[in-house]
């Protein structure tokens, strides 16, 4: 385990069937660390629907039930893309400690996705040990930060302008 303290007090925990096992091997792992767990579901490897967990994990994040989550489907692309659709997530699906790593320093991410059919939990570790313990940098970053919450603003505006 990762000396330094984490960024993040709280974390959500979700998966789908498919990182079940993944999602208990990691929860375990993260509350050595003395940050809160949110363990959002699954409780099984019983066939589920990964945008269910991966929206509550956003939603816990954007509600401030919790300052970050981690997310896990056997891919990790549909969870991401479920929990990228709550306004104010950015979620990274993330397979190696470069990614990880960068999706904190200069892209703020609130949710780390990952892959459970996909990564070893060896890999796992090492990749959240760097995502829950990397600050965001700040400055110019800042300003693509912004930028993307204004564009998801601006067409959540339209979308609703437009319903019926």
């Amino acid at each position: 385990m990762c000396s330094r303290l984490s960024v993040f007090k709280k974390v959500a925990i979700a998966s789908d069937h498919g990182g079940f096992e993944l999602k208990e091997q990691l929860k375990n792992y993260i509350l050595k660390y003395g940050v809160d767990v949110l363990d959002l579901g699954t409780d099984n490897e019983a066939s589920v629907d990964y945008p269910d967990f991966g929206a509550k994990a956003g939603i816990a994040v954007a509600d401030g039930e919790a300052d970050g989550a981690i997310v896990i489907c056997g891919s990790g692309i549909g969870i991401s893309i479920s929990a990228n659709k709550i306004p104010g997530i950015r979620a990274a699906l993330c397979w190696d400690t470069y990614t990880a790593k960068m999706s904190r320093m200069h892209n703020d991410s609130n949710v780390l996705a990952l892959g459970g059919r996909i990564i070893t939990f060896e890999r796992a570790v090492d990749m959240v040990d760097l995502w829950l313990t990397t600050p965001f940098d700040g400055g110019r970053h800042q300003k693509r930060i912004d930028k993307l919450d204004a564009l998801a603003a601006e067409r959540w505006r339209k979308y609703l302008s437009e319903e019926k």
